[in-house]
């Protein structure tokens, strides 16, 4: 069962054609940005560059890791951009799933019953996380139901086939979609 609340952000699960790829943005993030980026969280386009989400509304998709060289010189690569860190002009290359046919796996942060399948959610615990293993801790919010016919931020198409785990767990892992993408629209129904 689904009975601890162990979080770990968006995950991809599987992209209909086979490919879920990260995309690479070079300069994808500002150099001295003040806030950690964990893997599994949310981001958005803002000027140019990815941005974590901090509330409800429009996302592109999930961080996942980025690589820089430091102010010393020294090439680095890590699951997170951690806050306030520095890098030769350049050099960053910010990597993130933004494919919007993307099914992700998530963890509500409460019960999920099958009867929310093609429901509208949104984010949870948006900024938590931890640097120690760089995952974000994001879940779905079990009680931000929006309904069928509003977006939220995203639509639960599946449960998780991951092992014990079964509607009605008490933090259910769900399959969801992007319904509040950036750049393509809003999905209004399945």
């Amino acid at each position: 069962m689904s009975s601890t609340l162990q979080a770990f952000g968006l995950r991809p699960s599987f992209h209909p054609s086979g490919l879920d790829r990260a995309q690479a943005l070079a300069g994808g993030i500002t150099s001295g940005y003040s806030s950690n980026i964990l893997k599994g969280q949310p981001v958005l386009y803002s000027s140019g560059v990815i941005v974590p989400v901090t509330t409800t509304g429009a996302w592109s998709g999930a961080f996942s890791g980025v690589s820089w060289t430091d102010t010393t010189g020294r090439f680095r690569v890590s699951n997170y951009w951690p806050a306030n860190t520095s890098f030769i002009t350049g050099s960053c290359v910010a990597y993130f799933y933004n494919d919007q046919n993307i099914v992700y796996e998530i963890q509500a942060d409460g019960s999920m019953a099958q009867t929310t399948v093609g429901q509208g959610f949104n984010f949870t615990n948006l900024t938590s996380g931890s640097t120690t293993t760089g995952l974000s801790q994001c879940t779905l919010g079990a009680s931000s139901y929006v309904g069928s016919s509003a977006a939220g931020q995203m639509r639960v198409v599946d449960l998780s086939p991951a092992p014990g785990n079964a509607w009605g767990d008490s933090y259910t892992i769900v399959r969801v979609v992007n319904s509040a993408s950036q750049f393509f629209g809003s999905v209004n129904s399945l």
